[in-house]
């Protein structure tokens, strides 16, 4: 008999570095508005995101230097452990478990590169077991937080009553490029964060939490183009089209009620959302295409709001947020990433 996984605990964290949307703006105007002809036609850009503040795991002057591939990989490694351990080490903490108690890790991160793989650094550095099974996880992009959780799920299914460890961090900021001067730049220069999260799962009859239903992805063809990342000689550039929240209006709402059906779970019967905040037009896409069910959208923006883009991590956020607030029943989980693919997940709070 197979048992369905449950989250037993879900911790965050974030970078030191706390900016305002007003700094932020600040440190792009003084690197590309110079270079930058219509860079004022670009500004209220920071002001419609919705953001208000973002953490950066390096402090705000680092950025406005030229950096490589050797010192971004550094920043990437040393920043994304500290993130990881933290989360990791509160998670554990709040499910009353070690790191010896760990039988697999799942680490989702597209932002950098680092191999041996982050969990593989966190192995000694946190006590988890040397037998400790490991699935990294690169390329998922912002929807790195649904489908990596998915894969912990499955995991913990197959190993019925093991426990399995989730973890994602995104340090978007390291993407930043001065050289760069784009409006795709300027805008991602206002939109995208750092953040980390990990939760704890196992698929046990005797236990509690949110229950990890069941999980799925859809990948448009002809959509490669839409997000994603190019390789350049001073790190990763940002592709991300503006068509993105046009294709959710056109062809989102079949993929998640196809999932819905599936399930044979009414969209009316759901308690609420869980919704991957990219930005604002892409929560109000996101409204319009999940009406009537609206529940669990203010979160979403309240973390847009208060850590901005996080990538694959924000999604976690918002989980954090809807279980505190103590919300209850079945919830559709969602994010987009390269590919162009749509991640769902029901989870039942």
């Amino acid at each position: 008999m197979t048992h369905t996984p449950r989250i037993l605990s879900l911790a965050t964290a974030l970078p030191p570095h706390r900016l305002s949307q007003y700094e932020a703006l600040g440190v792009a105007r003084a690197v590309f508005g110079p270079r930058m002809r219509d860079f004022d036609r670009l500004v209220p850009v920071f002001a419609n995101t919705g953001i208000e503040t973002r953490h950066a795991v390096m402090p705000i002057e680092w950025y406005m230097e030229p950096r490589g591939w050797p010192e971004r990989t550094a920043a990437f490694r040393d920043g994304a452990l500290a993130l990881l351990e933290e989360a990791a080490g509160q998670a554990l903490a709040h499910a009353g478990l070690r790191p010896q108690d760990v039988d697999a890790i799942v680490c989702a991160s597209t932002t950098g590169i680092a191999t041996p793989s982050l969990e593989a650094l966190l192995l000694e550095r946190m006590g988890f077991r040397p037998d400790t099974v490991r699935l990294p996880l690169f390329g998922l992009g912002c929807a790195g937080g649904v489908l990596g959780l998915t894969r912990a799920g499955q995991i913990a299914q197959a190993m019925a009553g093991r426990t399995v460890l989730f973890l994602v961090v995104e340090l978007c900021t390291l993407a930043f490029r001065s050289a760069e001067a784009t409006p795709t730049n300027v805008v991602a220069s206002a939109l995208f964060a750092d953040g980390a999260a990990a939760a704890v799962l196992r698929a046990d009859p005797e236990g509690e939490g949110p229950r990890l239903v069941d999980g799925a992805e859809h990948t448009w063809p002809g959509t490669q183009g839409v997000m994603g990342w190019r390789v350049e000689d001073d790190g990763l550039g940002v592709i991300f089209s503006q068509s993105i929240p046009a294709l959710i209006r056109d062809r989102l709402e079949p993929v998640l009620d196809g999932f819905l059906e599936r399930r044979r779970l009414p969209r009316g019967e759901l308690a609420g959302l869980i919704c991957h905040p990219g930005g604002a037009k892409v929560l109000h896409a996101l409204e319009e295409v999940c009406a009537p069910v609206s529940a669990g959208l203010d979160d979403a923006w309240a973390v847009l709001r208060r850590c901005g883009n996080m990538s694959a991590a924000s999604v976690m956020f918002v989980l954090e947020r809807r279980i505190a607030s103590g919300a209850r029943g079945p919830h559709l989980m969602t994010a987009l990433g390269p590919g162009f693919t749509a991640a769902m997940a029901q989870i039942d709070l």
